[in-house]
């Protein structure tokens, strides 16, 4: 057998791998550490909402179409509403929230939500709370996650992955330009809606970042960029998001991540070693741009030093339209068939919650004043 074909083969076993460690998530999906949320374009003419007088009594409350440590994510509608409308509705336990001290961090999801708007991220229309949960209200995003369309087709064609990068790559940079680091790009935070368009989702560890730093080692493990690994007392800042941006172009393109072992500190290992492994099938521009994103010199990665626009002008996206891709213009690769508004077929099926949510104490109720 020759080298080369060795080399093939361990590249496969390496993505079997990698399902089959994805197949037995799924099976515990009720463990499952962040929440996955659904939404998806909604009518001008919706309600003004207010977010003091919503409460959870003002909602039909249906499908579950997630789950996480501090709750799940509903389908929901207003019952007043006569459009009908549906939403998603992220419903989070207070006790849980203050057991994993995530106070702050949810208020900062919520600040950075209210602040943005952009034709791929998640549109937020309210906030309330009661004496168990905090809720958020989103617009409902009907097409699933990508992570399901690319674990049913194996891996994405080049004009495929492309299309959707085109979209992501836009939404990264509008955050940027906020000064928001993301830090959790991957398949399952990156929704479709039913135009077949991408919408960035879960902003839980989204952060508003001061003097271009912050410290906190958090993200998933396949897509960490190694200065955060190395947990630099210097920090990191928006860098990290252009090295997941190559993460997640290699994924689309080959169905698997390029640093992936069983267990969080090999992958960790073979992230700093930085040695990156192509099938032999990858397009030559593709890999050059990788190369560049997925480069451990901070400040020679690509994307880092000029906000994303040397990462546009990359060949790989030679003859795109970017004024195009915003305005959504470029016809979609994937539109969910879907049977009406309430359709939640693209995505798991997810059994009730069997435990009640319990009252946080009376005198604890002041740190979430502000919310």
């Amino acid at each position: 057998m020759r080298a080369s074909d060795v080399h093939e083969l361990q590249l496969k076993l390496q993505k079997l791998q990698y399902e089959l460690k994805q197949s037995k998530e799924e099976e515990t999906s009720e463990e499952v550490t962040e929440e996955h949320l659904a939404f998806d374009e909604v009518p001008s003419h919706e309600a003004d909402f207010q977010r003091r007088n919503l409460r959870i009594d003002d909602f039909e409350i249906s499908t579950t179409l997630g789950t996480g440590t501090f709750g799940r994510v509903r389908q929901v509608k207003l019952k007043t509403d006569p459009t009908h409308t549906v939403y998603a509705l992220k419903m989070l336990k207070k006790t849980e929230i203050l057991r994993l001290n995530q106070v702050e961090h949810i208020k900062s999801e919520r600040a950075i939500l209210e602040e943005i708007a952009h034709p791929f991220l998640v549109n937020l229309k309210s906030s309330f709370q009661d004496t168990k949960y905090i809720y958020m209200l989103f617009e409902y995003i009907s097409g699933g996650e990508l992570f399901s369309r690319l674990r049913k087709d194996g891996r994405f064609s080049n004009d495929v992955a492309l299309f959707y990068a085109c979209e992501i790559l836009l939404a990264i940079q509008y955050l940027h330009q906020k000064d928001v680091v993301y830090r959790d790009l991957k398949p399952e935070n990156l929704l479709i809606d039913k135009f077949g368009h991408i919408k960035i989702a879960d902003f839980g560890f989204a952060k508003r970042i001061e003097n271009d730093r912050t410290y906190t080692l958090c993200g998933t493990p396949e897509y960490l960029a190694p200065e955060i690994i190395k947990g630099s007392k210097v920090g990191y800042g928006k860098s990290v998001d252009w090295w997941a941006f190559g993460i997640l172009v290699f994924e689309m393109l080959s169905g698997y991540p390029p640093f992936y072992d069983n267990e969080p500190v090999g992958i960790y290992k073979k992230i700093i070693a930085g040695i990156i492994e192509f099938p032999r099938f990858f397009d030559v521009k593709a890999k050059d741009l990788i190369r560049k994103l997925l480069n451990p010199e901070i400040s020679l990665r690509m994307g880092v030093n000029d906000d994303g626009e040397t990462t546009k002008k990359h060949r790989w996206f030679r003859g795109v339209d970017f004024g195009e891709v915003f305005r959504k213009e470029i016809p979609s690769p994937w539109i969910p068939v879907l049977r009406n508004e309430e359709d939640c077929s693209c995505f798991e099926k997810y059994p009730d919650s069997k435990e009640a949510a319990k009252e946080l104490p009376r005198e604890l109720n002041y740190l979430f004043d502000d919310f």
